[in-house]
């Protein structure tokens, strides 16, 4: 199960509606990630009202093809080993952002409670340390019943103009990520393109003889 939740793009299935039993399975063993200081501070968006999911949609679509496609951050301009896989991915991309008009079940999982704007990075990585465990758990929850999911942060370059849509108080939660929820068309994925193990173990002391991620030159912006 581990080895085979993959990013679903292409092979979602909107034909077939997700059950609300389903969702809320989902949700209780979400709830049994780890949270900081025993305070479960995720909460789950569920967009399930077509004019809802409509507008989100478009706000994806809007960066997406406005911003993001032609920034150098896309993910088929991203340096990679296999470039024939990387443009694969990248054409996977482009699929979710036509397949999102399209899909049932949109979730956005928040953090509730503060936000992280400006705060120094230990804080972001103990407050955001809560939120994602609890959606990957979603994910491979998901992936148990036949559903596919997929990680985005699209939509938080105009955080705001989502929270507007869906009533989330901006000032107290923050928007983490998105993903459709579908059944997939056929349940067999296979591993990802992934380096070996000892490639990327850096044992006692950073070795800089292992195996270098692309540099990045600052965060890949997008505007709205």
């Amino acid at each position: 199960m581990l080895a085979t939740t993959r990013a679903v793009r292409k092979r979602l299935d909107p034909s077939r509606e997700v059950p609300e039993n389903l969702i809320r399975e989902c949700v209780d063993l979400a709830l049994q990630a780890p949270a900081g200081s025993n305070v479960p501070r995720t909460r789950f968006v569920v967009v399930r009202d077509p004019e809802l999911r409509a507008a989100i949609a478009e706000i994806y679509s809007d960066i997406y093809l406005n911003s993001y496609r032609e920034s150098a951050g896309y993910i088929g301009r991203v340096e990679a080993k296999d470039a024939g896989i990387q443009q694969r991915t990248a054409r996977s991309a482009d699929a979710l952002e036509r397949a999102l008009h399209e899909v049932g079940t949109i979730v956005i999982a928040c953090l509730d409670g503060v936000r992280l704007d400006g705060s120094p990075a230990f804080a972001s990585a103990s407050m955001l340390g809560g939120v994602l465990p609890a959606m990957w758990s979603f994910m491979l929850a998901a992936r148990a019943r036949g559903l596919g999911t997929c990680w985005t942060t699209m939509h938080l370059a105009r955080e705001r103009d989502v929270a507007d849509v869906l009533g989330i108080p901006f000032d107290t939660v923050q928007q983490v990520c998105l993903t459709p929820l579908a059944y997939t068309k056929g349940e067999k994925f296979g591993r990802a393109d992934r380096p070996e193990a000892d490639e990327i173990i850096h044992w006692d002391r950073w070795d800089s003889g292992k195996l270098a991620a692309p540099p990045m030159n600052g965060i890949a912006r997008v505007s709205s």
